[in-house]
């Protein structure tokens, strides 16, 4: 059977109750058994490389990050890890009889060969933290994901990425402030992360997409399944224009424990975390969260007073959270990002964002200002550009820091 996409039950909005699915790729006894042999020979005879001990590793219950980082600090690189026998594993410190059994009899419960055999057929590929393509600011959390599932691709300026989150129960408020915001980001150059999830997640990628720029999605899922159902076609773009990531196998369903561990990804690989819309109770609240404890910039929208999908929002700028009302609140806190052409360079240059040369209609608008403030009609009557392709262009330059907008819809050059 050819691999593919699988639609997982839809969640309850708000929850992560654990879908109900069926398993999309099929195995017959005995499946896979010349590429075990491959495997096991490999373990053995010191050739099995160190991505398939990672992704191993992966699969066993009970071995997570940390202590798979105790286990290769103790035995020197994950294929040793897989070798040792149950008393050398008991000998690690943290490593109880449970973890060291499941780990010394991995081949009862990890079907390798048909794992490596779905990433081909998926079209997916396993990134582990020594390759280039793994995100920087994801390994400098305390318990970076031993491997990530990536379908699309992992560029080096996705180091310049926000997340966006929110409830899944959302007004028309936050979907439109989720696409606005999203959009102008990625207008920008600046990755959008979200979660995939119906609400906000979605909205979040769908500016992206529409601002044709680029968005990752971080699965709480196995990466061929689709949840919710409905955002398939979704996940067909982000894999296009950015990709799908997950630390989770093949087949693994969404459930009360998948969820927090994706959000700790999405917190982890982007330089802040802006919750859009989000009750009390919301999962938004989970990644925030996990953005304060890794020392990343938290931003929250504001809403109305009375609405319950705010009051996780107001809680979080009571809090300390920076008010959000526009992409300028985002980015001004991230103002090495600029290149040199628009301020002086600092000593703690790190990156500057990809969007920076102007367009046509931008250049064009850019041209007609000056250092005296002239009126956005000025602006289409000398330009005639249209009144959206004028309006687009100057926030673009506001952002850009190129262009002020002073009270009355009047524009002149920065100085």
């Amino acid at each position: 059977m050819r691999g593919g996409w699988y639609e997982v039950g839809p969640l309850a909005p708000d929850t992560i109750d654990p879908p109900q699915i069926r398993r999309f790729w099929t195995h017959k006894p005995g499946r896979g058994q010349l590429a075990l042999a491959r495997i096991r020979q490999n373990l053995y005879s010191g050739g099995m490389e160190e991505r398939e001990a990672l992704a191993v590793l992966n699969m066993i219950n009970g071995v997570g990050p940390v202590r798979a980082r105790q286990l290769i600090e103790y035995f020197g690189d994950a294929a040793a890890i897989l070798k040792a026998g149950r008393s050398q594993l008991l000998a690690v410190h943290g490593i109880g009889d449970e973890t060291a059994t499941a780990i010394a009899d991995w081949e009862k419960s990890v079907d390798l060969a048909a794992e490596l055999k779905r990433l081909q057929e998926f079209g997916c590929q396993l990134v582990i933290q020594s390759d280039p393509e793994y995100p920087a600011m994801l390994k400098q959390i305390y318990d970076p994901p031993l491997v990530l599932y990536v379908k699309g691709t992992l560029l080096p300026k996705d180091k310049n990425a926000v997340a966006m989150v929110g409830s899944r129960m959302t007004t028309h408020y936050g979907i439109e402030v989720a696409r606005k915001l999203s959009y102008q980001l990625a207008y920008l150059g600046v990755t959008v992360v979200s979660g995939g999830a119906r609400g906000i997640d979605t909205a979040a990628h769908q500016g992206a997409l529409a601002a044709k720029g680029r968005t990752i999605a971080v699965l709480g899922t196995g990466i061929n399944l689709v949840a919710p159902p409905e955002n398939l076609k979704l996940f067909e773009q982000i894999t296009a224009s950015g990709a799908l990531i997950t630390q989770f196998p093949f087949n693994r369903p969404g459930d009360r424990q998948s969820f927090p561990i994706r959000n700790r990804i999405v917190a982890g690989m982007t330089l802040g975390t802006v919750v859009v819309e989000a009750n009390m109770s919301s999962g938004a609240l989970i990644t925030s969260n996990f953005a304060t404890e890794y020392g990343r910039q938290v931003f929250a929208v504001p809403g109305r007073i009375d609405s319950p999908r705010s009051k996780g929002c107001h809680d979080l700028i009571k809090k300390g959270a920076k008010l959000c009302e526009g992409a300028e609140d985002i980015l001004s806190e991230f103002e090495y990002l600029f290149p040199p052409s628009n301020r002086p360079a600092s000593p703690g240059e790190t990156g500057v964002l990809p969007a920076l040369e102007l367009s046509d209609s931008e250049n064009k608008v850019y041209q007609t200002l000056g250092t005296e403030e002239i009126s956005i009609d000025d602006v289409i009557s000398r330009t005639s550009l249209p009144v959206s392709a004028v309006s687009v262009a100057l926030l673009s330059l506001e952002m850009k820091r190129l262009v002020r907008q002073l009270p009355g819809k009047m524009f002149l050059r920065s100085s």
